[in-house]
């Protein structure tokens, strides 16, 4: 799949690059973190090694805009070959200069940036920003990384870049950023911070929120990220008082750690993040020798890796811009509910069609009770019972519009009341806007969307406090992201450090891989094992299953190597030889010597597929989908960060449509779900029991009837192979 995007991610050779340079670091302490976030956003004082005297070159916009936006700290360009620059004095270089700058834009070109961080470093300066590129991980590109790395943890500087377009924060005036839109006058100001690993970004977010009233505390462009991340980028802002909410455009989930990191300290300051990621794309299926690799692509993982740090996930970049004032006004993600939506409108088209947004986004409008609409009539209002309250033109005069939101919010049936407003919002402002904008406050928030386009509305609306969004589909977006939260649990992230997966495994045969299941809890049926000979270790247990045991066989039933119904002792010795040819027809260089023989579970109710993978990006997870014949028929799955609670687990049952089969069915019998969801619990764990388990599976799982459990009826495990130079994975 082609990158979508205008900045190099970082790949693995740069990360382990990053990593090497920065062993000595450690974690940065909450006075440190402090200090680079004064440097970051700040900075009583700012240089910029490259500035051009040429106004009409990119490297010169630092300064002019600087200067255009008055930032009230000192700047100081730095060009040997010129004495002024701008009509300013132009010093030679960093050593030259009064003071020592909190923070340093290199904007020279690629060949002297390894120099002028060197410059830098000698210096002091805690914080250095590059724009140029020509840091990649192949040839010249990764020699200039090392050296760039190599002085940067000799001197301590941290880098944010390269390839970073700049740093710019409306609330002092600092706009160190070669970014084209922020030559504009009146950057709005509020409380949202950006971080985005694509450098126009910042700048088209800047530009469309400033048109419906939306500001900001600040915009960094991360870059190629090749040693500050997003996720500590952001951390370094948490204790800004004006930082009340995170906007994050990603292109990549590269350090995913340091984000985690960041979301559980983000939750617990109670600010929201709202992320629009990239990259959707199967490429981890092409990873794995299990069912669960191919269900948990990389856009499946990064959902997972979201709903964990409770950030709200949204796919329109309307929305992106938008939801963050929804998020604030909502308040914190809840443990359940939270979702009862209202629709009130004074256009039944309108709201049709946000309705129809909603529910493809699985939000389900909430049917009003008979006493609202009881108490609607009270006020004079004659409307329709009917899932939408539609108050048509008749009821846009203000103290109406005013009235019927007192009732909906005081009625105790809604979490949140939409209301979508009709051609008023463009011509007559001060009829159903100003009513709306007077219920700003209050227990239940009010949001709006208005069906014409109306700016000067949607600005008004967010001037009072009330989210309001220009297009139905940024609203459903917004709303279905918002009410999806869930609150984030810090275990999940506590043991999400150093995490890696090893290129050196091997997969074990099912029998071994049952082994380690079961220590886990999970059940199997009775099972024995016997050689070529059919001269089984135990007794079996009949009717029974007769399965290959081989390492080389993760998928037995293709090779012909599973037999079903064996009945005796005389059927044993019929499957064994069966098998035996079967597998010599199928790949010859297979040797089998020992088979496994397992009781035949019948009477299955529904057969499930649990899965538990370690992903090079986001660690541990664990999966639910239809098992058996039919997981790559349904591609019907949940996934989530492992380890997963009881509570997390129903979750992910009732997400997989195809355990409804189990709730009784058109008639059917019931399966024990609850037994189900214990084994999901219990495979999820293996994140914190078994370090070197990196791939696990059991499909089917036969779910029996209530009250009589669920049964593992096959098993893949794949393991590390240790290694005596290099450990398979930190817990």
């Amino acid at each position: 799949m082609t990158q979508l995007t205008d900045t190099p991610v970082q790949s693995p050779v740069q990360g382990a690059v990053r990593d090497a340079a920065r062993s000595t670091g450690g974690t940065p302490d909450a006075e440190s973190r402090a200090r680079l976030g004064q440097a970051l956003l700040n900075p009583r004082s700012v240089a910029i090694i490259g500035a051009s005297d040429d106004a009409r070159k990119t490297t010169a916009r630092p300064l002019r805009f600087l200067r255009q936006q008055g930032f009230t700290g000192t700047v100081y360009p730095v060009n040997p070959r010129r004495e002024t620059v701008l009509g300013e004095r132009a010093w030679p270089d960093i050593a030259s200069l009064p003071e020592v700058p909190d923070h340093v834009f290199v904007v020279a070109n690629t060949p002297l940036v390894v120099d002028a961080v060197h410059e830098c470093g000698r210096a002091g300066v805690p914080l250095v920003t590059v724009l140029s590129g020509g840091f990649g991980e192949t040839g010249e590109g990764a020699e200039r990384l090392a050296e760039l790395l190599a002085v940067a943890a000799e001197h301590g500087v941290r880098i944010v870049g390269p390839n970073s377009i700049g740093v710019v924060n409306p609330r002092n005036g600092l706009m160190l950023t070669a970014n084209a839109a922020f030559a504009e006058e009146g950057i709005p100001v509020g409380s949202s911070f950006v971080a985005s690993q694509s450098g126009s970004v910042i700048g088209a977010l800047m530009t469309r929120a400033k048109a419906r009233g939306l500001g900001f505390s600040g915009f960094v462009s991360t870059g190629s990220e090749v040693d500050l991340t997003l996720g500590e980028i952001c951390q370094s802002t948490l204790d800004d008082p004006e930082v009340g909410s995170y906007t994050l455009f990603m292109e990549s989930l590269e350090n995913a750690e340091e984000l985690g990191q960041f979301a559980v300290e983000a939750a617990a300051r109670r600010k929201p993040v709202t992320v629009y990621k990239l990259g959707r794309s199967d490429a981890a299926a092409a990873l794995t020798v299990s069912h669960t690799g191919a269900l948990s692509g990389e856009d499946d993982e990064a959902d997972a890796f979201f709903r964990a740090c409770g950030f709200a996930r949204v796919d329109n970049f309307e929305a992106l811009i938008e939801a963050e004032a929804l998020q604030r006004r909502v308040g914190p993600p809840v443990a359940a509910g939270g979702d009862r939506v209202a629709v009130i409108t004074s256009t039944g088209g309108g709201a049709a069609i946000l309705v129809d947004q909603l529910e493809t986004l699985g939000v389900s409008v909430a049917r009003p009770s008979r006493a609202v609409f009881d108490q609607l009539e009270s006020l004079g209002l004659d409307i329709e019972e009917n899932l939408i309250i539609d108050l048509t033109l008749a009821g846009t005069k203000h103290e109406l519009v005013k009235g019927a939101l007192e009732v909906l919010r005081g009625s105790g049936e809604f979490d949140l009341v939409l209301f979508v407003i009709g051609s008023s919002a463009r011509l007559n402002p001060e009829l159903a806007v100003s009513a709306i904008a007077e219920s700003a406050s209050g227990p239940v928030p009010v949001a709006a969307w208005a069906l014409p386009d109306a700016l000067a509305s949607v600005e008004l609306l967010h001037q009072a406090g009330v989210p309001a969004f220009r297009t139905a589909e940024a609203c459903a977006q917004a709303v279905a992201a918002t009410v999806g939260r869930r609150p984030l649990d810090p275990e999940v992230f506590a043991g999400r450090t150093g995490l890696t997966v090893p290129e050196q495994t091997h997969t074990l045969d099912e029998r071994g891989s049952a082994d380690v299941l079961a220590a886990q809890g999970v059940r199997f049926p009775v099972a024995t094992t016997c050689g070529t000979d059919a001269v089984p270790e135990e007794e079996p247990r009949f009717p029974a299953v007769v399965k290959a045991l081989s390492e080389q066989l993760p998928h037995k039933s293709e090779a012909g190597a599973v037999i079903l119904g064996v009945t005796d002792t005389e059927g044993l010795g019929k499957a064994v030889d069966a098998i035996v040819s079967n597998v010599a027809d199928y790949d010859g260089s297979v040797e089998l010597d020992r088979f496994l023989v397992q009781e035949m579970v019948q009477d299955t109710v529904l057969e499930a597929l649990v899965g538990y993978r370690v992903s090079p990006t986001v660690g541990p997870l664990v999966l639910l989908a239809a098992g058996g014949v039919h997981t790559e028929l349904y591609q019907d799955s949940s996934l989530r960060l492992a380890p997963v609670t009881v509570d997390q687990a129903r979750e992910m049952v009732a997400e997989v449509k195809a355990m409804q089969i189990a709730r009784g069915f058109r008639g059917g019998p019931e399966g024990d779900l609850e037994a189900l969801v214990e084994t999901v619990v219990a495979v999820s764990q293996l994140a914190v029991t078994r370090a070197d388990v990196v791939e696990a599976e059991i499909n089917p799982v036969a779910v029996q009837r209530v009250g009589e459990g669920v049964v593992a009826l096959d098993a893949l495990v794949r393991l590390a192979t240790p290694s005596p130079t290099r450990p398979t994975r930190s817990q």
